[in-house]
């Protein structure tokens, strides 16, 4: 079910983004070579704890943690290590979802480590335009289909990366994971068709080896029988998310981080609304 949301609904998880959103911003001086990805964790758990909200990754699913830290030719999902320590050129991808007074977001963002090749700065910057070009989809009479052909199109077409397609975007709220499926691939036309008032997440997974498929493997714990993606050829990914509404006024990103230049038509104004 596809549930709509108030004006009310919309300003909880728009509080609920900045918290997510200011983490990430912390987060830009907490990533460099030499720490664990088990560091990025603890930092993520502190900050949000210490200002009212929680990680509501953390017991969904069985998930143990609250952040998700995929580094290099690691897609997705794998868990904070505290044996994982981040080098020099490495990029790692940092995927949270938050809950301040009921209301959930959802972001991710890939970090470089330190001084990067070439090749990934064109990667991540490829990815996260991608997300954004599919969000620029997300108006009211467009179907889910136009924000997945429109990343589709960029990632392969333009640039012959591949464009992952087993790990979509979702709606969100009042759990982390609702109806509807966004994948990030698709024909411009099809699919539901989006109305003001839904809120859903754009979260494109690009490899740099030109495949879309993925490796599932488990995570080196005796202890845990945890599933995460890999590339199959061992190239490196990257990935960005965001969580948006639908509005009257085009899509507003309710976990845009600063800064906002050039971003100023994402901003959502909900706080200035009456319920």
């Amino acid at each position: 079910m596809i549930t709509i949301k108030s004006i009310r609904e919309l300003k909880g998880m728009q509080a609920s983004g900045h918290l997510l959103a200011t983490m990430f911003e912390g987060l830009r001086d907490v990533i460099k070579p030499g720490i664990s990805t088990w560091e990025i964790e603890e930092f993520c758990q502190k900050f949000v704890k210490s200002r009212g909200g929680r990680l509501s990754e953390q017991g969904f699913e069985g998930y143990k943690y609250g952040t998700c830290i995929s580094v290099n030719d690691e897609i997705a999902h794998q868990t904070p290590r505290k044996d994982r320590i981040l080098k020099e050129g490495d990029i790692v991808k940092v995927d949270v979802t938050c809950n301040l007074n009921g209301y959930e977001s959802d972001s991710c963002t890939t970090y470089p480590v330190g001084k990067i090749s070439d090749a990934d700065k064109k990667l991540i910057e490829v990815t996260k335009k991608a997300m954004y070009l599919g969000i620029d989809q997300a108006v009211l009479g467009n179907r889910i289909g136009d924000i997945g052909a429109a990343i589709q199109h960029w990632v392969e077409d333009e640039n012959h990366y591949g464009d992952v397609r087993e790990l979509i975007g979702h709606g969100i709220q009042p759990s982390i994971h609702e109806d509807p499926e966004v994948p990030h691939w698709g024909k411009a036309g099809h699919g539901i068709r989006l109305r003001e008032g839904m809120t859903i997440t754009c979260e494109p997974m690009v490899e740099a080896g030109g495949d879309w498929h993925i490796d599932q493997r488990t995570v080196d714990d005796p202890n845990d029988d945890w599933v995460y993606y890999a590339t199959p050829d061992g190239s490196n990914a990257a990935q960005f998310e965001h969580t948006f509404a639908i509005t009257k006024g085009g899509p507003k990103i309710l976990t845009l981080q600063h800064p906002y230049d050039g971003l100023e038509k994402y901003i959502p104004h909900f706080d200035e609304m009456d319920d």
